[in-house]
């Protein structure tokens, strides 16, 4: 039997400012990457989702970024590496100790937005990353994109990588993801969403923007929290995948 995993941002909410529907989508999901407070999430509201995930048994990950609340992490920067590896480690012990409390624990990386962009291809940024995570815990799993250089740079650096394919973005021929700024970067259809989603599963296999059929090497599907019909996405992507008889489970559950 085929499996895959199903992700998404969650704990992105700031004080009474909503984002997303982390209740709807923590059955849906069976991995949380949460947010870690610099790019979205309060502590207050990081730990509800927690003791959620605890309770629902669904693998939770640290979803660390750039310090930009404002821009929601989807700024590009450039830190210092003394900066990138002192704010990765912080964001990821910070939400060690909100999962410890929830009784749950953090089994995976996962960067946001424009840092998971940019270490995609930059290998020093990507180094300053994978230095952080092997300096809080080593058998971390870091969540990366399917095919970009970061994959084997830090497999070469004895992290383990679990690739992923993003359900609601389209892709360029080259296998990166179509920049935010461009007309059909998301995709807001459900059934297209799980019709492509449940070819990858089944083929390894997706159609770019333009066309173009491309490999894909994915582990696990990332659904976006924060876009409209994040939820009906990620339902109609989990219903196409079980009634075609896929299995879903996290990657850290073996």
């Amino acid at each position: 039997m085929a499996h895959i995993d199903l992700n998404s941002d969650l704990g992105e909410s700031f004080g009474p400012w909503p984002m997303g529907d982390d209740v709807t989508m923590l059955p849906i999901v069976t991995s949380a990457n949460i947010a870690c407070g610099f790019h979205a999430g309060d502590p207050a509201g990081i730990l509800v989702v927690l003791r959620e995930a605890a309770r629902l048994d669904v693998s939770v990950g640290a979803h660390v970024g750039y310090r930009d609340l404002v821009g929601f992490g989807r700024r590009n920067m450039d830190p210092s590496s003394e900066e990138l590896i002192g704010d990765t480690i912080y964001q990821i012990g910070a939400l060690q100790g909100l999962a410890k409390a929830a009784g749950t624990m953090v089994r995976y990386v996962k960067p946001h937005g424009a840092l998971y962009n940019t270490i995609a291809h930059d290998k020093r940024q990507a180094a300053d990353v994978i230095a952080a995570i092997k300096a809080v815990d080593p058998s971390l799993v870091l969540l990366a994109l399917s095919a970009a250089p970061i994959v084997e740079q830090a497999r070469s650096a004895g992290v383990t990588v679990v690739c992923e394919a993003f359900a609601d973005r389209a892709y360029n021929a080259n296998g990166s993801l179509v920049s935010r700024r461009l007309a059909g970067s998301v995709i807001h259809d459900p059934e297209l969403v799980a019709s492509r989603m449940l070819r990858l599963v089944k083929e390894g296999r997706i159609t770019a923007i333009d066309g173009t059929e491309i490999e894909l090497e994915a582990q696990s599907i990332c659904v976006h929290g924060d876009t409209m019909a994040a939820v009906s996405i990620a339902r109609s992507v989990r219903d196409a995948l079980v009634q075609d008889g896929v299995e879903l489970k996290s990657f850290t559950h073996g």
